[in-house]
């Protein structure tokens, strides 16, 4: 893309980024009665097919759907959003192996894409085609599906994947000459290990459990961050103190949800100072992953309210929003 492509598109972004929900808006569907009211409000912004729908996951699927076609009706470099849809791809392996090996089928389970949905993953991994999956997955996928055969043990397998796909990213956003990219990749991986090793001390995971779970970071030291997770929560919270991550340690503190939601808003902290971009494709990204973030943001908000959670515990849950 030129110079004036990229100015277009971020044109096309700037008027965009004026439907994204603010952080108002998600406060007034906190303090919403039910879930048919968020998705009332939400129908009143445009959300969902038009269709009046009052299916939560449909609404969601038709914004998550919109979102993509407009990133790709911008026509970005394609090895930008391939690899930004490698979360959702890697997700796709997982519940492939899962459904495979233990014969539990869940559509529900699997993120829509057009080379590598339901169908086309269970075809793979069926017929034990690995060849036919992208290069830096393929060798994952036959171990993880061994490993699942062998064991049925779904959380190695999670590992497993998990860890392959932060590996992917890291050394994908490296060659990226997006300076945003760069920068979300390295703090996605860091944000990610620190999840692994606080889910990890919670549970009472082994040093060669999370030595193995965790991902290479350039951020971070995962060496002193395995051995302190299978110490203690002191341990650990001292170690991401001094690591340069406070506020991680402080949310950890708090409560379980609100270092969810640390991890999260860690995030948009990277791509919020695309605001004041213009000639390049961040805010195109910075877009496509706000979008993300407040899809996310709302199947809270509606999962809260469909059972029936307090404001208070609702509040708790949200992340804050790009605009």
């Amino acid at each position: 893309m030129g110079d004036l492509d990229y100015i277009f598109a971020v044109a096309r972004i700037r008027v965009k980024e004026k439907s994204l929900l603010s952080d108002t808006d998600i406060s007034q569907m906190t303090a919403m009665k039910d879930e048919r009211a968020v998705l009332g409000y939400l129908a009143d912004r445009g959300w969902g097919d038009g269709d009046g729908s009052t299916d939560a996951e449909a609404v969601l699927r038709a914004e998550e759907r919109k979102t993509v076609e407009l990133v790709k009706e911008l026509k970005i470099d394609p090895a930008v959003f391939e690899l930004l849809s490698y979360p959702n791809l890697y997700h796709n392996l997982k519940a492939g192996i899962k459904e495979i090996c233990t014969s539990d089928a869940n559509v529900g389970a699997f993120f829509d894409d057009e080379t590598y949905g339901r169908e086309a993953m269970l075809r793979i991994l069926q017929n034990k085609s690995f060849a036919e999956l992208p290069e830096h997955m393929r060798e994952v996928a036959e171990a993880a599906y061994a490993s699942m055969l062998e064991t049925r043990d779904g959380q190695r397998c999670d590992i497993l994947v998990d860890r392959a796909c932060l590996e992917a990213m890291e050394k994908a956003g490296q060659k990226s000459k997006s300076r945003l990219l760069r920068e979300y990749v390295e703090s996605t991986v860091a944000v990610s290990d620190i999840k692994i090793a606080a889910r990890a001390q919670k549970t009472g995971k082994s040093l060669a459990f999370l030595k193995e779970a965790l991902a290479p970071c350039r951020s971070l030291d995962t060496r002193k961050l395995a051995i302190a997770a299978s110490e203690s929560e002191e341990a650990l919270i001292n170690c991401l103190d001094a690591q340069g991550f406070h506020e991680a340690g402080e949310a950890l503190k708090e409560s379980p949800s609100a270092f969810e939601r640390w991890c999260d808003n860690r995030l948009i902290e990277t791509i919020r100072p695309e605001k004041a971009n213009s000639v390049s494709m961040g805010p195109v990204i910075a877009y496509y992953l706000a979008r993300q973030n407040e899809i996310k943001t709302v199947r809270i908000i509606l999962t809260a309210k469909a059972n029936g959670f307090s404001e208070e515990a609702t509040r708790e849950r949200v992340r804050d929003m790009y605009v």
